[in-house]
């Protein structure tokens, strides 16, 4: 830990070092720099476009409803389409739906559809394909993993004719169009589900710009221009084919190779650029720099409310009160990142900054909690009582990803000064899972991306998609109603309030312990032009060119 702990003020120092070099052109920059990448001029389509994943796709799946890690969502961008698209606003637009109603009872979403779409195997896309997927969905054979939760509570699919289906839900479900322009509900085609069976995975068939040419297990996917292509989003800044002729996926988790390929020109675009090199590309005239806030539930600590001392509201409270978690993401993101104080991102629709600075550092009065409670410190400056030390085993199985294992490192030492030990547990992935769902753990921590609030049911709510397995362990029956409110609402304002309500809640029961809001990055060679994001965040490359 001394050595984790070193490393990271190293690159404090060597950071402010580039800081004080640069400060300039971080602020001609800005956090939210987008323009380079947009700049006007005639497109030269064509070319092959490299990108260093950050991570790796997972079990080579890039199967729409059956894949949930963040890396593969993004690479799966390119490949699936959605009914409808998500502006910055949280405006819905059409896509492969040319337009929709919603029927009294607020139950039904009728969609009209395109006429002149196909998937990637020449199948029609039509009111038969969309029922196809969405049964598929919740089908338990499928075990699908976001995009259930994107279906709450979806009852059938009617066709009424070739292009316009019916949605139909048991409850109002207010989240779905939103849910609806995410991949997680893209379609697949009908005929190469059928003909590839549990190989589909490996075998992706959307109707994107772009279609699966090959997938070399653990190393990178090559995709191809879907050449039939002219039906992209209504936000998109051209119809007809993708400009790239090839888009090539390399998974290169490490960050500082991400970094050296890009700047060796190896690759052309790399995503999450670790902090210290964000603000060095931003300076550097060859790259563009691009950011956007990820719309999701903030990297949270969740301690185990239904293990002792943890389900005590006080104790909860003093592990949060020996937090400085400012001075923590100052430390480890310099800048790029701020402070996280709800459950939810702040451009996420329903984010209150009614608890900003609601709680503080104040390490005498946690000393204080604790000690009444009767932990007392012993020689080696730990707590204990009964013999037990007060000792907080985190689990885990991402490693450093976004640096989150550095932030807990500082966390680490903070806590010690009031005697409570912090212990990562890095675990394989089977052995994590079956951990977490038997509830075998101190605190876990985590983030959730997602366009819409009702992400926090998943997190939060016995009654929503983890039921009693939630991951912050709650069983409340005020913020189960809450939450349920939530997704029923179809009016945006009252929904608003009643997330408020929801956030302050959780803030104030100390359910979750929320540490930064993430930027997702995107640098790339000055050559590289058009690069987009999609709702919550994903790069598209549909209006990607490089420029020669």
């Amino acid at each position: 830990m001394r050595k984790r702990i070193g490393s990271i003020v190293s690159i404090l120092i060597v950071a402010s070092l580039v800081l004080s070099g640069c400060g300039d052109a971080v602020k001609e920059g800005g956090a939210k720099d987008t323009v380079g990448a947009q700049a006007t001029g005639t497109v030269t389509p064509g070319g092959e476009l490299v990108w260093a994943l950050a991570g790796t796709v997972t079990s080579d799946s890039l199967d729409a409803h059956k894949a949930g890690f963040a890396p593969t969502t993004r690479v799966m961008r390119s490949i699936y389409d959605s009914l409808v698209v998500e502006l910055p606003d949280h405006t819905i637009k059409p896509w492969l739906a040319t337009s929709w109603e919603l029927s009294s009872d607020k139950k039904s979403y009728t969609f009209h559809l395109r006429k002149d779409v196909k998937f990637h195997d020449g199948t029609p896309f039509n009111a038969e394909a969309v029922k196809f997927n969405f049964d598929r969905i919740i089908d338990p054979a499928t075990k699908a993993s976001s995009s259930i939760n994107e279906l709450g509570s979806y009852q059938s699919t009617d066709v009424i004719d070739e292009f316009t289906v019916k949605v139909n839900f048991k409850s109002p479900f207010a989240p779905f169009l939103s849910n609806a322009a995410k991949v997680d509900l893209g379609f697949v085609s009908p005929t190469a589900v059928k003909e590839y069976g549990d190989a589909f995975p490996q075998n992706p068939v959307g109707t994107g710009p772009f279609k699966l040419k090959k997938i070399t297990p653990s190393s990178q996917v090559e995709l191809e221009k879907n050449p039939d292509y002219n039906w992209g989003p209504s936000n998109a800044k051209h119809q007809g084919p993708a400009y790239l002729d090839k888009l090539t996926v390399k998974y290169v988790e490490e960050e500082a190779t991400r970094v050296s390929v890009l700047q060796s020109k190896q690759v052309q675009v790399a995503d999450i650029i670790p902090p210290q090199n964000l603000v060095a590309l931003k300076a550097d005239k060859n790259f563009n720099v691009q950011e956007t806030e990820l719309l999701q539930a903030n990297f949270t600590l969740y301690l185990n409310i239904q293990k002792a001392p943890w389900n005590d509201l006080k104790i909860r409270q003093a592990f949060r009160s020996a937090l400085d978690i400012d001075a923590a993401v100052k430390t480890i993101y310099l800048g790029t990142s701020k402070q996280g104080w709800s459950p939810l991102s702040p451009q996420q629709f329903g984010y209150t900054p009614t608890r900003e600075n609601a709680y503080k550092v104040d390490v005498a009065k946690s000393n204080q909690t604790l000690e009444e409670a009767g932990w007392i410190k012993g020689a080696d400056g730990y707590r204990a009582k009964d013999g037990k030390r007060l000792t907080v085993e985190v689990i885990d199985t991402q490693g450093n990803r976004e640096k989150r294992l550095d932030l807990i490192a500082i966390f680490t030492q903070q806590l010690k000064q009031v005697g409570i030990e912090l212990k990562v547990i890095s675990l394989p992935t089977g052995t994590y899972t079956d951990r977490r769902n038997k509830g075998d753990y101190d605190l876990i921590a985590g983030s959730q991306f997602s366009g819409d609030p009702d992400v926090l049911r998943q997190l939060y709510s016995t009654k929503g998609p983890s039921k009693q397995n939630n991951i912050a362990k709650t069983n409340d029956p005020k913020l189960d109603d809450l939450l349920e409110q939530g997704y029923l609402e179809t009016d945006p304002e009252k929904r608003k309030t009643i997330y408020k309500d929801a956030q302050e809640y959780i803030i104030d029961q100390v359910y979750g312990i929320p540490t930064y809001v993430f930027n997702y990055s995107v640098a790339s060679t000055k050559d590289v032009k058009g690069i987009t994001f999609d709702s919550p965040a994903w790069p598209v490359f549909y209006d990607a060119w490089i420029q020669k």
